[in-house]
């Protein structure tokens, strides 16, 4: 008799965006007089910032006859279109004006995204039913950004196709995932959900397989980390890496996505370093450009498993897989309309995953490691 097999669910098709906040990137790099075009959400969008440097985001294809406004230029604070001009308020996505024409028709609009700025960053409003975002859903201010303590952003971003961006939004989740993919040591792993965030607890070590010089570290070198979406796609990680006594460097690691299409996405990772004694301006920034490649190494070691893995809705779990499925009907919330948003979704959930077994097997992998290293240098 055939055992039975246990099937993969690749699961239905996902048909919307998810309803929320995404970063589409640094602020200031949109307040140089000109238009910029960004592919998402299954349209093109065009931002550009006016003279009193506020952000305007649009649909990015004229009313009229379909230009696509990030091709054109601003004249008097409007987005004008390439093909024949028309004028398009930023503040309102009213049409402001046609040159050639007698008349400007009336009812002439485009749609006006809404827009945030939050840690130097700007964060752009989706919702298929057309709400108004809620004050209280917007991403917080990291503490002490605005007194210009953290050194400037090392901003980084890939396109990512053949994936959606749930995958990377499961990692939160997944805590073995960092031994394997990231070569850290997970010594500690929590998750709590609750309404529209979903936070991560880790604590880890470096690998010594992994880590060059490890011999040159200090022994109680660790890693403390809490990491919170902000609805689906806006991530805070505050990390506190301890490097000598009394010396812990804190480090603010922004993970965010946009949607392109139902089957691409823009990953983006930006890093500051916050200033402190022994740690002046210059090195702090040099630090995060140095963290910033480093998380990118990561992070395009997380897209090799993404391009080439398949979507299963049934994943086979252990108990220390931790709380996937319950993240999973977390993230669900933002991907229904409004009246269909349950409690099960948004109720508080905590699961902390005992790191003990998988500890001491890692030890042992890590050990074997080390050992056929140190004979092949012998060789």
């Amino acid at each position: 008799m055939t055992a039975q097999v246990r099937e993969i669910d690749a699961g239905l098709p996902i048909t919307r965006f998810a309803r929320g906040w995404h970063c589409l990137g640094l602020a200031e790099n949109f307040r140089d007089g000109q238009p910029h075009g960004i592919e998402a959400f299954g349209t093109k969008l065009v931002v550009y910032g006016d003279s009193t440097g506020a952000l305007h985001v649009l649909d990015g294809y004229c009313r009229h006859m379909g230009g696509d406004l990030s091709m054109g230029s601003i004249k008097d604070d409007n987005v004008a279109c390439p093909f024949h001009d028309w004028r398009w308020q930023g503040s309102t996505g009213k049409c402001a004006l046609v040159p050639y024409a007698k008349r400007t028709p009336r009812l002439a609009r485009t749609r006006k995204w809404q827009t945030h700025e939050v840690n130097g960053q700007l964060l752009v409003w989706h919702d298929q039913e057309g709400s108004m975002p809620p004050a209280e859903l917007a991403p917080p201010m990291i503490d002490g950004y605005d007194d210009g303590v953290w050194s400037p952003w090392q901003w980084s971003s890939i396109r990512i196709e053949g994936s959606h961006c749930r995958e990377i939004v499961d990692n939160n989740v997944d805590m073995a995932h960092f031994f394997y993919i990231h070569h850290a040591y997970p010594t500690f792993f929590k998750n709590v959900i609750e309404g529209h965030t979903a936070s991560q607890f880790m604590e880890s070590k470096p690998r010594p397989d992994f880590t060059p010089n490890f011999d040159k570290l200090w022994e109680g070198t660790y890693l403390r980390s809490e990491a919170t979406y902000f609805g689906p796609a806006y991530m805070i990680n505050w990390l506190h890496n301890d490097l000598g006594p009394g010396f812990t460097v804190e480090v603010a690691l922004i993970n965010c996505h946009y949607p392109v299409s139902h089957n691409s996405f823009v990953l983006q990772w930006g890093v500051a370093v916050r200033e402190m004694p022994g740690l002046p301006a210059d090195k702090a920034e040099k630090l995060a450009a140095g963290m910033n490649r480093s998380f990118g190494e990561g992070f395009l070691d997380d897209v090799e498993i993404w391009k080439n893995k398949t979507r299963i809705e049934n994943p086979l779990l252990t108990e220390e897989d931790g709380a996937v499925y319950q993240h999973r009907r977390w993230y669900e919330q933002f991907y229904v309309d409004l009246a269909d948003v349950s409690s099960d979704m948004t109720d508080r959930f905590e699961m902390e995953v005992d790191t003990t077994h998988a500890y001491d097997v890692w030890h042992e992998e890590v050990a074997g490691n080390l050992a056929v290293r140190q004979t092949t240098s012998q060789d």
